[in-house]
Protein backbone atom coordinates (compact mmCIF):
# COMPACT_ATOMS: atom_id res chain seq x y z
CA UNK A 1 0.00 0.00 0.00
CA UNK A 2 1.12 3.46 -0.71
CA UNK A 3 1.88 6.32 2.22
CA UNK A 4 2.49 9.82 1.90
CA UNK A 5 5.41 10.51 3.87
CA UNK A 6 7.17 13.69 5.01
CA UNK A 7 11.17 12.67 5.78
CA UNK A 8 14.81 14.16 6.50
CA UNK A 9 17.36 12.81 4.02
CA UNK A 10 21.13 12.23 5.71
CA UNK A 11 22.01 16.05 5.40
CA UNK A 12 18.81 17.20 7.17
CA UNK A 13 16.76 18.30 4.24
CA UNK A 14 13.21 17.87 4.97
CA UNK A 15 11.27 16.50 1.98
CA UNK A 16 7.60 14.29 1.27
CA UNK A 17 7.21 11.39 -0.82
CA UNK A 18 5.51 8.56 -1.42
CA UNK A 19 6.33 5.23 0.34
CA UNK A 20 5.60 2.14 -1.39
CA UNK A 21 5.24 -2.03 0.28
CA UNK A 22 9.07 -2.94 -0.60
CA UNK A 23 9.89 0.23 1.36
CA UNK A 24 11.17 2.23 -1.88
CA UNK A 25 10.71 5.90 -1.50
CA UNK A 26 9.75 8.25 -4.11
CA UNK A 27 10.08 12.53 -3.26
CA UNK A 28 7.52 14.19 -4.68
CA UNK A 29 9.04 16.84 -7.06
CA UNK A 30 8.96 20.42 -5.77
CA UNK A 31 6.70 19.88 -2.88
CA UNK A 32 8.80 20.12 0.41
CA UNK A 33 5.53 19.98 2.88
CA UNK A 34 2.39 18.09 3.55
CA UNK A 35 0.40 21.17 3.88
CA UNK A 36 1.05 22.21 -0.10
CA UNK A 37 0.03 18.99 -0.27
CA UNK A 38 -3.22 19.73 1.83
CA UNK A 39 -3.94 23.06 -0.39
CA UNK A 40 -4.39 21.20 -3.80
CA UNK A 41 -8.03 19.20 -4.35
CA UNK A 42 -8.07 15.80 -3.74
CA UNK A 43 -8.14 14.69 -7.48
CA UNK A 44 -5.17 17.05 -7.75
CA UNK A 45 -3.08 15.17 -4.99
CA UNK A 46 -4.52 12.04 -6.26
CA UNK A 47 -2.60 12.26 -9.82
CA UNK A 48 0.30 13.91 -8.16
CA UNK A 49 0.72 10.81 -6.24
CA UNK A 50 -0.12 8.42 -8.58
CA UNK A 51 2.11 9.86 -11.12
CA UNK A 52 5.02 10.18 -8.22
CA UNK A 53 4.84 5.89 -7.97
CA UNK A 54 5.85 5.73 -11.70
CA UNK A 55 9.03 7.60 -11.13
CA UNK A 56 12.30 5.77 -10.08
CA UNK A 57 12.87 5.20 -6.36
CA UNK A 58 15.63 7.76 -4.93
CA UNK A 59 15.57 6.75 -1.41
CA UNK A 60 14.44 3.60 1.02
CA UNK A 61 12.73 3.92 4.42
CA UNK A 62 15.58 2.88 6.25
CA UNK A 63 17.96 5.50 4.77
CA UNK A 64 15.64 8.60 5.77
CA UNK A 65 14.20 9.61 9.21
CA UNK A 66 10.31 9.59 8.85
CA UNK A 67 8.74 12.41 10.33
CA UNK A 68 5.34 13.16 11.70
CA UNK A 69 3.40 13.99 8.22
CA UNK A 70 2.25 17.36 9.92
CA UNK A 71 3.94 20.98 9.04
CA UNK A 72 2.78 24.66 8.00
CA UNK A 73 -0.13 25.91 9.48
CA UNK A 74 -1.38 22.42 9.81
CA UNK A 75 -3.33 21.74 12.86
CA UNK A 76 -3.98 18.46 15.18
CA UNK A 77 -7.77 18.64 16.53
CA UNK A 78 -9.56 15.12 18.43
CA UNK A 79 -13.20 14.74 18.66
CA UNK A 80 -14.59 13.19 22.32
CA UNK A 81 -16.94 11.00 22.98
CA UNK A 82 -18.11 9.03 19.62
CA UNK A 83 -18.07 5.37 21.21
CA UNK A 84 -20.39 4.37 23.33
CA UNK A 85 -17.18 2.89 25.54
CA UNK A 86 -16.02 6.50 25.99
CA UNK A 87 -19.03 7.99 26.96
CA UNK A 88 -18.89 5.47 29.90
CA UNK A 89 -15.66 6.23 30.86
CA UNK A 90 -16.11 9.67 31.03
CA UNK A 91 -19.61 8.92 33.05
CA UNK A 92 -17.37 7.32 35.40
CA UNK A 93 -14.63 9.16 35.72
CA UNK A 94 -16.43 12.52 36.15
CA UNK A 95 -18.41 14.82 38.49
CA UNK A 96 -19.87 16.44 36.00
CA UNK A 97 -21.37 13.04 34.77
CA UNK A 98 -23.77 14.57 32.77
CA UNK A 99 -22.40 16.75 30.21
CA UNK A 100 -21.12 13.65 28.67
CA UNK A 101 -24.18 12.06 28.20
CA UNK A 102 -25.71 15.00 26.78
CA UNK A 103 -22.85 15.11 24.12
CA UNK A 104 -22.70 11.59 23.21
CA UNK A 105 -26.83 12.35 22.16
CA UNK A 106 -26.20 15.54 20.41
CA UNK A 107 -25.77 16.40 16.69
CA UNK A 108 -22.78 18.45 17.43
CA UNK A 109 -20.02 16.70 18.42
CA UNK A 110 -17.06 17.50 20.74
CA UNK A 111 -14.18 18.75 19.22
CA UNK A 112 -10.85 20.12 21.34
CA UNK A 113 -7.84 21.71 19.64
CA UNK A 114 -4.50 19.23 20.27
CA UNK A 115 -1.65 20.02 19.14
CA UNK A 116 0.49 22.59 16.45
CA UNK A 117 3.02 20.10 14.39
CA UNK A 118 5.84 21.36 16.16
CA UNK A 119 4.38 19.94 19.16
CA UNK A 120 3.66 16.12 17.44
CA UNK A 121 5.66 13.19 18.26
CA UNK A 122 5.66 9.53 16.07
CA UNK A 123 6.67 6.23 15.56
CA UNK A 124 9.40 5.44 18.29
CA UNK A 125 9.37 9.09 19.65
CA UNK A 126 8.70 9.44 23.43
CA UNK A 127 5.07 10.32 24.58
CA UNK A 128 4.42 11.55 28.67
CA UNK A 129 1.82 12.08 31.08
CA UNK A 130 2.04 14.87 33.23
CA UNK A 131 3.14 14.70 36.69
CA UNK A 132 0.04 16.47 38.49
CA UNK A 133 -2.64 13.52 37.32
CA UNK A 134 -3.13 10.68 38.95
CA UNK A 135 -4.90 8.53 36.03
CA UNK A 136 -3.09 8.94 32.27
CA UNK A 137 -4.33 6.78 29.71
CA UNK A 138 -3.31 5.99 26.04
CA UNK A 139 -6.65 7.07 23.38
CA UNK A 140 -6.07 4.87 20.18
CA UNK A 141 -7.87 6.41 17.15
CA UNK A 142 -8.25 6.42 13.95
CA UNK A 143 -7.07 10.14 12.29
CA UNK A 144 -8.99 12.04 9.47
CA UNK A 145 -5.78 13.56 7.26
CA UNK A 146 -8.07 16.71 5.62
CA UNK A 147 -7.38 18.94 2.80
CA UNK A 148 -8.00 22.57 2.73
CA UNK A 149 -11.11 21.90 1.15
CA UNK A 150 -12.97 20.13 3.94
CA UNK A 151 -12.39 16.54 2.02
CA UNK A 152 -10.57 13.29 3.70
CA UNK A 153 -7.83 12.85 1.65
CA UNK A 154 -6.06 10.03 3.73
CA UNK A 155 -5.58 7.79 7.25
CA UNK A 156 -3.12 7.93 10.43
CA UNK A 157 -2.96 6.24 13.44
CA UNK A 158 -3.22 8.53 16.46
CA UNK A 159 -2.80 8.95 20.19
CA UNK A 160 -4.80 11.15 22.27
CA UNK A 161 -2.46 10.91 25.55
CA UNK A 162 -4.92 12.24 28.12
CA UNK A 163 -4.92 13.11 31.69
CA UNK A 164 -8.59 11.26 33.66
CA UNK A 165 -7.66 13.12 37.00
CA UNK A 166 -7.77 16.28 35.68
CA UNK A 167 -10.72 15.99 32.78
CA UNK A 168 -12.74 14.09 35.60
CA UNK A 169 -12.33 17.16 38.54
CA UNK A 170 -14.26 19.19 35.79
CA UNK A 171 -14.97 19.61 31.94
CA UNK A 172 -13.94 23.20 32.18
CA UNK A 173 -10.15 21.73 32.38
CA UNK A 174 -10.14 19.87 29.69
CA UNK A 175 -7.08 21.63 27.76
CA UNK A 176 -5.01 20.73 30.43
CA UNK A 177 -6.01 17.05 30.33
CA UNK A 178 -5.64 17.18 26.56
CA UNK A 179 -2.86 19.86 25.44
CA UNK A 180 0.83 19.39 26.87
CA UNK A 181 3.72 17.95 26.14
CA UNK A 182 4.19 14.33 24.90
CA UNK A 183 0.07 13.95 24.74
CA UNK A 184 -0.14 13.99 20.65
CA UNK A 185 1.24 10.97 18.62
CA UNK A 186 0.39 10.54 14.95
CA UNK A 187 1.76 7.54 12.56
CA UNK A 188 4.33 8.68 10.04
CA UNK A 189 2.18 7.76 7.07
CA UNK A 190 -0.76 9.13 5.43
CA UNK A 191 -2.44 5.72 3.73
CA UNK A 192 -4.30 7.94 0.50
CA UNK A 193 -8.40 7.54 0.92
CA UNK A 194 -8.85 6.17 -2.28
CA UNK A 195 -6.82 3.09 -0.96
CA UNK A 196 -8.79 3.01 1.90
CA UNK A 197 -12.31 2.99 0.44
CA UNK A 198 -14.36 1.68 3.22
CA UNK A 199 -13.40 2.32 7.16
CA UNK A 200 -17.09 1.29 8.59
CA UNK A 201 -14.93 -2.00 10.19
CA UNK A 202 -11.35 -1.33 10.97
CA UNK A 203 -9.96 -3.02 13.92
CA UNK A 204 -8.34 -1.08 16.28
CA UNK A 205 -5.75 -2.91 18.70
CA UNK A 206 -3.84 -1.26 21.93
CA UNK A 207 -1.50 -2.87 23.71
CA UNK A 208 0.22 -1.70 26.85
CA UNK A 209 3.61 -3.28 27.67
CA UNK A 210 5.60 -2.75 31.26
CA UNK A 211 8.70 -4.71 32.57
CA UNK A 212 8.26 -6.65 29.87
CA UNK A 213 4.80 -8.10 30.19
CA UNK A 214 1.47 -6.78 29.07
CA UNK A 215 0.30 -4.16 31.50
CA UNK A 216 -3.44 -3.58 29.24
CA UNK A 217 -4.53 -4.50 25.62
CA UNK A 218 -7.99 -3.76 24.43
CA UNK A 219 -9.66 -3.91 21.01
CA UNK A 220 -12.39 -2.23 19.26
CA UNK A 221 -13.72 -1.41 15.69
CA UNK A 222 -14.70 1.58 13.77
CA UNK A 223 -17.83 -0.40 13.40
CA UNK A 224 -18.27 0.52 17.03
CA UNK A 225 -18.72 4.39 16.12
CA UNK A 226 -21.86 5.99 18.03
CA UNK A 227 -21.46 8.79 15.16
CA UNK A 228 -20.22 8.62 11.38
CA UNK A 229 -16.70 10.25 11.83
CA UNK A 230 -16.67 11.34 8.28
CA UNK A 231 -19.02 13.85 9.43
CA UNK A 232 -16.99 15.51 11.77
CA UNK A 233 -14.52 17.49 9.33
CA UNK A 234 -17.63 19.60 8.54
CA UNK A 235 -18.07 20.55 12.12
CA UNK A 236 -14.42 21.79 12.84
CA UNK A 237 -14.64 23.88 9.23
CA UNK A 238 -17.45 25.53 10.05
CA UNK A 239 -16.82 28.98 10.65
CA UNK A 240 -13.53 28.79 10.51
CA UNK A 241 -10.13 28.17 8.16
CA UNK A 242 -7.64 25.68 7.87
CA UNK A 243 -5.65 27.12 4.62
CA UNK A 244 -3.23 23.64 5.32
CA UNK A 245 -5.65 21.31 5.66
CA UNK A 246 -5.36 19.44 9.40
CA UNK A 247 -5.52 16.05 11.00
CA UNK A 248 -8.73 15.18 12.77
CA UNK A 249 -8.43 12.48 15.07
CA UNK A 250 -11.90 10.41 15.70
CA UNK A 251 -12.10 9.21 19.30
CA UNK A 252 -11.18 6.22 21.14
CA UNK A 253 -13.08 2.57 21.86
CA UNK A 254 -10.84 1.34 24.32
CA UNK A 255 -10.43 3.02 27.41
CA UNK A 256 -9.02 1.07 30.69
CA UNK A 257 -10.75 0.89 33.82
CA UNK A 258 -10.31 3.01 36.77
CA UNK A 259 -8.18 1.38 38.53
CA UNK A 260 -4.67 1.44 35.28
CA UNK A 261 -2.67 4.55 34.37
CA UNK A 262 0.17 4.66 32.06
CA UNK A 263 3.73 4.80 33.79
CA UNK A 264 7.19 6.18 32.49
CA UNK A 265 8.94 3.46 30.92
CA UNK A 266 5.42 1.68 29.60
CA UNK A 267 5.59 1.50 25.98
CA UNK A 268 1.99 2.07 24.20
CA UNK A 269 1.48 0.30 20.45
CA UNK A 270 -1.50 0.84 18.64
CA UNK A 271 -2.25 -1.34 15.20
CA UNK A 272 -5.44 -0.23 12.87
CA UNK A 273 -5.88 -2.44 10.34
CA UNK A 274 -5.16 -0.90 6.65
CA UNK A 275 -3.40 2.39 8.40
CA UNK A 276 -0.51 1.19 10.65
CA UNK A 277 0.98 0.61 13.41
CA UNK A 278 2.26 3.42 16.13
CA UNK A 279 4.40 2.47 19.01
CA UNK A 280 5.98 5.30 21.81
CA UNK A 281 7.80 4.74 24.85
CA UNK A 282 6.31 7.22 27.94
CA UNK A 283 8.06 9.56 29.73
CA UNK A 284 6.80 10.45 33.37
CA UNK A 285 8.73 14.18 32.77
CA UNK A 286 7.19 16.33 30.21
CA UNK A 287 10.60 18.71 30.47
CA UNK A 288 12.44 15.58 28.39
CA UNK A 289 10.55 16.67 25.66
CA UNK A 290 11.97 19.92 25.28
CA UNK A 291 14.06 18.61 22.27
CA UNK A 292 10.77 19.14 20.16
CA UNK A 293 11.60 22.77 20.04
CA UNK A 294 15.26 22.66 18.51
CA UNK A 295 13.70 19.53 16.38
CA UNK A 296 11.74 22.59 13.95
CA UNK A 297 15.11 23.37 12.77
CA UNK A 298 17.16 20.55 13.26
CA UNK A 299 15.03 17.40 12.27
CA UNK A 300 18.00 14.95 12.83
CA UNK A 301 17.49 15.80 16.39
CA UNK A 302 15.04 13.44 16.06
CA UNK A 303 16.89 10.21 15.72
CA UNK A 304 19.50 10.94 18.06
CA UNK A 305 16.34 10.90 20.86
CA UNK A 306 14.70 7.67 19.33
CA UNK A 307 17.72 5.94 19.22
CA UNK A 308 18.51 6.98 23.09
CA UNK A 309 14.91 5.63 23.96
CA UNK A 310 15.27 2.08 21.70
CA UNK A 311 18.56 1.82 23.72
CA UNK A 312 17.12 2.31 27.29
Amino acid sequence: MTRIIRFADESGTVRTGVADGSGAVRPFDGVSRVADLLRLPTAELRALVERTCEAPAVFTESSVLLLPPLDGLMELWAAGVTYERSREARVAESTEQSVYERVYEAERPELFYKAPPWRVVTDGEPIAVRDDSELNVPEPELGLVVNRQGDTVGYVVADDVSSRTIEGENPLYLPQAKIYGGSASVSPGIVPAWELPDTADLRIRLVVRRDGSVAFEGETSTAAFHRDPHGLPAYLWHAQPFPDGAVLCTGTGIVPEMDFTLRGGDTVEITIDGVGTLSNPVLGDQAQLDWLVDAVDEPLIRRRERRGHAAS
